[in-house]
């Protein structure tokens, strides 16, 4: 069943074209995560679906629902987490989802959800002394308090520990197992790449690719090979054995524009060898999320329609009246 729909979305801020033209859908049970570099329009997207913006033109539903026109019948039944914010400093977990569970008519149980993300030995803490990964599955926690079928989570596992992405990695996939319709907006490809069913990436406010990260990442047409070693090595003298150009993509990682074959990677191998280099990583005829993304997307600086005043808009979520119901 489609829980949210997109089409043909555009979103104007004065005259920045945040989101020109997308269209994507989520179904029950699915884990979508949206990536897109800054400014790309995510968060413009997320403010829509959350009916914090009016989109200029396109459609869009959650639940069938117009999310601005429908919004008091929608927000019971979705769940936002915010990357930061939107929580009283001085207040402790305990507090902040039994007041967070009072908006509903038929929430899970705060000390339960407590100890699902990890916080039971925190109880007497207040907000500002948890860390901030700790801070972040408390923020998880109040989104799901209500027991959502939707959930728009922002960044949830940043500033977490190894433990902390596992343990929020499985609340996520639980999450889809119970139906909840998962929207998961990232910088962490590693992440996304773990935890998606479906990736959908934006830039400059437009798709420019969808599917399944085993889909994305399809050796169909790659022609590279890309490993790791020791940083600033003679890439021109190995170029110019392999008969390719050599680049160093970032310190220590480096592309090699040539067919990932055997005797190509057999020639690589034997050149470190003879340097005494070691070989940290190495990928021929594969790619991570992380390299689709690369590919398909442009460098780019926050633009204004990403900017300060949105988080603001958004930060307001958490303030407002909810509207009870049953289940």
């Amino acid at each position: 069943m489609t829980i949210i729909e997109v089409e043909d979305l555009i979103v104007d801020h004065g005259s920045v074209r945040a989101v020109d033209g997308i269209s994507f859908t989520a179904d029950s049970g699915e884990v979508v995560a949206l990536l897109g570099p800054n400014g790309a329009g995510k968060t413009s997207t997320v403010e829509v679906l959350e009916g914090y913006r009016r989109p200029s033109s396109g459609s869009v539903r959650v639940l069938g629902l117009d999310p601005v026109d429908d919004h008091a019948r929608l927000m019971p039944a979705i769940g936002v987490m915010l990357q930061s914010g939107g929580v009283y400093s001085g207040i402790r977990p305990p507090e902040a989802l039994a007041l967070f569970a009072a908006f509903y008519e038929d929430p899970a149980d705060p000390d339960e959800l407590l100890e699902q993300v990890g916080l039971g030995h925190r109880r007497r803490s207040t907000w500002r002394q948890l860390s901030g990964g700790e801070q972040q599955r408390l923020s998880l926690a109040l989104a799901l308090v209500g027991r959502p079928q939707v959930a728009f989570l922002d960044e949830p596992a940043s500033g977490v520990d190894v433990q902390g992405r596992q343990l929020i990695r499985t609340i996520i996939r639980d999450l889809a197992t119970d139906g909840t319709s998962v929207l998961v907006t990232t910088h962490d490809l590693d992440e996304a790449e773990r935890v998606a069913d479906r990736v959908v990436i934006i830039d400059r406010g437009r798709l420019v690719a969808s599917g399944t990260p085993r889909d994305l990442m399809s050796t169909d047409a790659v022609r590279e090979i890309r490993f790791g070693a020791p940083p600033r090595i003679d890439t021109s003298s190995l170029g110019d054995l392999l008969g390719s150009t050599v680049t160093e993509t970032a310190p220590g990682e480096y592309l090699v524009a040539a067919e990932p074959s055997p005797a190509n990677v057999a020639c690589l191998t034997a050149w470190l060898a003879e340097h005494d280099l070691p070989l940290a990583d190495l990928r021929a005829g594969r790619q991570r999320l992380e390299d689709v993304f690369l590919r398909l997307t442009s460098a780019t600086e926050p633009s204004a329609s990403e900017g300060a005043e949105h988080s603001e808009v958004r930060a307001g979520i958490r303030h407002r009246p909810r509207v009870r119901r049953s289940r």
